[in-house]
């Protein structure tokens, strides 16, 4: 039986594989190239914008009192001297009619393995721009517990000449994650705590 599957919908379906490793699998293939692979597989992909219910802008959240501009263009935050557990975050940048975006401006920050913000220099700061398929790559730590917050990355979203989304991702299973006012579950990050570093992902939809 033909499946039909919307872009968006393709991408919801790969979510639960670590990004990185789904697309080391296609041999480099863009996500166009995949998608036509799965055509001829006999998958019926219904053409951008046809999107579920569920696609929804991403929710902005408050950027909080530690954000620094500038932060240096970068996709790793580990250096020689990084205490703390590794992983990598990675995902895509879509407009609400499911088209990747490439060159859209991602900035992170979060605080260290202690729970502290780098409020002088740019340890765990940085900015990306997307690829042509609308991919960002983070390798990081997995940060500490500020006080009065559940785990957290702090995020800017910003398409070329677009909007700036302000946003939070939080981590699954997380005890604190009830008592945190700002939590959002609509803002939860996949987790595969399997794969050493851990691999985490998020889709990020911008109107």
């Amino acid at each position: 039986m033909t499946k039909t599957y919307t872009r968006r919908t393709f991408l919801k379906q790969i979510a639960p594989v670590p990004l990185a490793i789904f697309l080391a699998g296609c041999g480099g293939q863009t996500l166009e190239t995949i998608i036509a692979t799965a055509q001829a597989e006999n998958i019926a992909l219904l053409p951008t914008p046809a999107c579920g219910d569920d696609d929804d802008p991403t929710p902005p959240q408050t950027a909080g009192p530690f954000y620094t501009p500038n932060a240096p263009l970068r996709t790793s935050f580990i250096e020689s001297d990084t205490i703390g557990t590794r992983m990598m975050l990675t995902g895509l940048v879509v407009t609400t009619a499911c088209a990747p975006i490439a060159g859209a401006l991602v900035d992170f920050w979060h605080a260290d393995d202690s729970g502290a913000y780098d409020n002088v220099g740019y340890q765990f700061r940085g900015h990306q721009f997307t690829d042509e398929n609308g991919m960002y790559r983070l390798e990081t730590i997995i940060p500490g517990l500020y006080p009065g917050r559940t785990r957290h990355f702090h995020v800017r979203v910003q398409p070329a000449n677009g909007r700036i989304l302000t946003t939070q991702l939080y981590f699954p299973d997380e005890p604190a994650n009830a008592r945190d006012g700002i939590y959002s579950s609509d803002l939860l990050m996949t987790i595969d705590r399997a794969v050493s570093p851990l691999q985490a992902r998020f889709d990020f939809v911008v109107a």
